[in-house]
């Protein structure tokens, strides 16, 4: 008796559910939003990859890196500021702090560290939980895919190889060891912009080339670090020790990125008399138009590599 009164109330509690449901529209509904079409599609894989990158939006694991990147590239600046603002003199002039063009020595150790463990995230992440063939179905094509991921690492690096430099550019402005005239004041900030974002551009092509060749991370971080750090040793030993042509330091990623920013800067190759052409020939004294076809090959490979690679992911 207990069990059909039992199932005659589950029957009626059915019953009243059934009632209380409503369909509130069956019919199709389009979207009827704005539509921006590739160009919007560009600029939300933009915005989502440096915030991906950065670690915006994310848990602060995510964040520690990157930021620590920053810092690390930041603190120089701020304490040379300190320094000019408490001595109460022109310090550049006087050669007691770093010119602008000199300053990228001191960011190095920051950018290889984002290179090596930021960077390949933004390609590696997409390829290993699919995301690549769901952007794919979007407006995306793979020529703008790609594109919008190069700019979003390039901006990023821009926030290491420019941000420092424009800091130090105002600062030095306020204090009073900045340029003189507003003539000398934009042409040192286009050169900083111009050389960071060079830098930025040169090492993008490299490192995701690298990226695309695996779908592990940590192979991806050894190669970059392998290919910024591994090509100075063995270029310089080559050159120095073994004394071979100077022109292998072409092979030479970080070093021939910072030799076309002393060229933006104004820095060129010195005049060389007959007795100074020799093996040890250094770098800066390269001229100004290998020094910038080297950055484009390297530019073109890494692109190249990248397009190549993903063509047969998409093929395949």
């Amino acid at each position: 008796m207990n069990d059909a009164t039992g199932a005659a109330d589950a029957r009626a509690q059915a019953t009243e559910a059934d009632n209380a449901a409503q369909i509130l529209d069956e019919r199709y509904r389009p979207y009827s939003g704005a539509r921006h079409g590739l160009a919007g599609a560009m600029r939300a894989l933009d915005g989502s990859s440096v915030r991906f990158t950065l670690g915006l939006g994310r848990p602060a694991r995510h964040k520690f890196l990157p930021w620590l990147a920053v810092v690390v590239a930041l603190v120089p600046a701020i304490v040379f500021v300190g320094i000019a603002t408490v001595l109460d003199i022109d310090l550049i002039s006087e050669n007691i702090l770093p010119e602008y063009h000199q300053y990228y020595g001191f960011i190095e150790l920051a950018l290889f560290f984002f290179c090596g463990i930021v960077v390949p995230e933004i390609l590696v992440a997409d390829r290993r939980n699919g995301m690549l063939s769901l952007y794919l179905s979007t407006p995306l094509r793979l020529w703008s895919y790609l594109a919008s991921k190069a700019a979003a690492v390039t901006v990023t690096l821009a926030v290491i190889t420019v941000g420092p430099l424009l800091f130090l550019l105002v600062a030095y402005t306020v204090e009073g060891s900045g340029p003189d005239g507003l003539g000398d004041w934009l042409t040192v900030l286009v050169r900083i912009l111009g050389s960071g974002i060079a830098i930025a551009a040169t090492i993008t092509a490299a490192s995701l080339a690298i990226s695309s060749l695996t779908d592990r991370r940590a192979f991806a971080v050894i190669g970059i670090i392998l290919l910024l750090l591994g090509s100075q040793f063995v270029t310089g030993l080559l050159v120095e020790v073994a004394e071979m042509d100077p022109r292998i330091y072409a092979f030479n990623l970080s070093e021939m990125s910072e030799a076309l920013k002393d060229r933006i800067f104004g820095v060129g190759p010195p005049e060389l008399g007959e007795d100074d052409a020799s093996p040890g020939l250094r770098i800066s004294e390269l001229s100004t138009l290998f020094v910038v076809a080297v950055n484009a090959a390297w530019l073109v490979a890494g692109s190249a590599v990248v397009w190549w690679r993903y063509r047969r992911i998409e093929a395949g």
